[in-house]
């Protein structure tokens, strides 16, 4: 199995070598799979339960102080699932996929997402505050009127945007998949959502064009400049460049171009 798995898209952070850690276990996580859904879910579901990353556990808090999970999950047979401001539900790729397998939708969201991943077996009720972002919220004079007082409150607040997500191959099938999950923007309204379970906005998978060259196993890490936050892990992939661009920095892996 190849997997690559990415750790946000916001600033650089304070300490990357941790994060990179969490990266290397979910994409090992991943690539010890059977199929690539199961992949991108279980590598994805590692990240969730990171208080390191913007998903699940750790979540960025709405302006209500409750966290709310979004996720999407794809696969190149145009099979698709959404989840979306789901309280107290650090897994929410989990539930993405639930859709995506057990339902005739593609988007399920707010209390009846909750209640369909309690019937599932996934756990609910969690709090999915960290100590640091409860004193985020805390030290920020939180609101305690209605929306119209919310959204004066958050105007000059909200920010701070971050996802995690992987992408898997499967050899064995040529199957591909995708998945992202998010605790959305700090301190945004509550109930808002972002683009993370939209399909075709944060992940979008289409069939292959023509078959992968045979490739050696290898791993490769990279952080993005600042402008980007903590970078990939990859699982299983060789970087290929094309003819005309000779240096290193412009190859791509060949998830990358369609995930």
């Amino acid at each position: 199995m190849r997997v690559i798995c990415h750790g946000g898209a916001g600033g650089v952070p304070d300490e990357p070598e941790p994060r990179r850690a969490v990266l290397d276990e979910a994409a090992e996580t991943g690539a010890g799979e059977a199929s690539a859904v199961d992949a991108v879910v279980s590598a994805v579901e590692v990240l969730e339960e990171s208080p390191r990353f913007n998903a699940g556990y750790g979540g960025a808090v709405q302006s209500d102080g409750i966290v709310r999970t979004d996720a999407g999950i794809m696969t190149d047979e145009r099979e698709a699932g959404a989840v979306a401001s789901m309280p107290g539900v650090a897994n929410a790729a989990g539930v993405a996929r639930v859709v995506m397998e057990e339902t005739p939708h593609v988007f399920v969201s707010g209390v009846h997402a909750v209640d369909l991943a309690a019937d599932v077996g996934v756990e609910v009720e969690r709090d999915l505050l960290t100590d640091d972002e409860r004193e985020l919220f805390e030290d920020a004079d939180p609101p305690s009127g209605g929306p119209a007082d919310h959204l004066a409150w958050l105007a000059e607040k909200w920010g701070g945007h971050d996802t995690v997500g992987a992408v898997a191959h499967d050899p064995a099938t040529d199957a591909f998949a995708a998945c992202t999950s998010t605790g959305g923007r700090r301190f945004a309204l509550a109930g808002r959502v972002g683009d993370v379970p939209r399909s075709g906005r944060a992940s979008s998978v289409r069939p292959r064009a023509a078959p992968a060259r045979p490739a050696p196993a290898r791993t490769s890490r990279r952080r993005r400049s600042p402008g980007g936050r903590c970078g990939t892990s990859r699982r299983g992939w060789t970087r290929r460049r094309p003819p005309t661009a000779p240096s290193r920095s412009s190859a791509r892996s060949p998830a990358r171009r369609r995930a």
